[in-house]
């Protein structure tokens, strides 16, 4: 395995897989890496000859007064696992590597970000689809993992290949959960102890409100409500939001009538702000 810091590193190796007809999947991250990317990684390694995952923290899908700073990172750590879990290269390029100073261009996007986490984080989509949309131009995938559990996340990416004509697959991958249902995350690090003996109420709360709908109940208030009640309930102090959207569209939808996404965001004392989602066919 090899850790790769510029972009004509990669370009290069590129070019000697492509040369070899060798197909290529990437997993883009910002490192601190759990079960959660690695079950990315072994998709991306049952489907691809060759795999690159990105380990790079992006300061621009952070927001003022946000996290990047206090993010956690240990490129060692995540190079332990990629090598066990058969990745080729790792791209670690430091913030210089992939903004050089002058930089002034972004991709940006209408609708798909304005609700769920771009409303109470407006900048972040614009930094996720850049930073992406240069991986895809340095890397070249055929097929690029990302994980179900940020959803939006996973919408917004799919339009922008779509609206751009990208000659890359994406694939999203079901979200790991630890023992007691709280999705994996690198923020769960910044759980106290008590906090984290909390977090598995928002899973619960979820579980609840899709059950709530298969049951029949079809008023997105009414499920929201419950589902809110139910995580407030033990203390936490603040939902960013709970919200049923349209599956494709993201908008809001009162009445629960196709196919949807149930999507949160909340924040675990002073430190984390956490999210979770279900989908449901109707």
């Amino acid at each position: 395995m090899k850790i790769l810091k510029t972009v004509s590193e990669v370009k290069e190796q590129v070019k000697t897989w492509r040369k070899e007809g060798l197909t290529i999947g990437l997993v883009p991250t910002m490192g601190w890496l759990h079960e959660g990317h690695l079950s990315l990684i072994k998709k991306a390694r049952e489907n691809n000859d060759r795999v690159v995952v990105s380990d790079f923290v992006n300061p621009m899908q952070f927001g003022p007064g946000e996290d990047f700073d206090s993010y956690p990172r240990d490129l060692n750590r995540d190079a332990g696992l990629c090598e066990k879990a058969g990745v080729d290269v790792i791209f670690a390029p430091e913030v210089s590597e992939m903004y050089p100073e002058g930089f002034c261009s972004y991709v940006d996007m209408n609708g798909l970000t304005g609700g769920l986490c771009g409303k109470s984080r407006p900048i972040h989509f614009r930094g996720v689809q850049t930073v992406v949309n240069k991986l895809f131009n340095i890397v070249t995938p055929d097929n690029a993992y990302f994980g179900e559990k940020d959803a939006q996340q996973l919408a917004v990416i799919k339009r922008m290949v779509v609206d751009l004509n990208m000659n890359v697959k994406i694939n999203g991958c079901p979200i790991i959960r630890e023992a007691d249902g709280l999705a994996k995350s690198s923020r769960n690090s910044y759980l106290t102890p008590e906090e984290r003996s909390l977090a598995p109420i928002i899973n619960k709360a979820m579980t609840m409100g899709r059950q709530m709908i298969i049951d029949g109940e079809r008023n997105s208030q009414k499920v929201i409500e419950a589902i809110s009640e139910v995580i407030l309930s033990v203390g936490v102090t603040k939902i960013d939001y709970v919200s049923i959207v349209d599956s494709l569209s993201l908008e809001p939808v009162e009445t629960i009538e196709k196919d949807i996404l149930c999507a949160c965001a909340v924040y675990m004392g002073n430190s984390a702000r956490l999210i979770d989602n279900f989908s449901l066919e109707i």
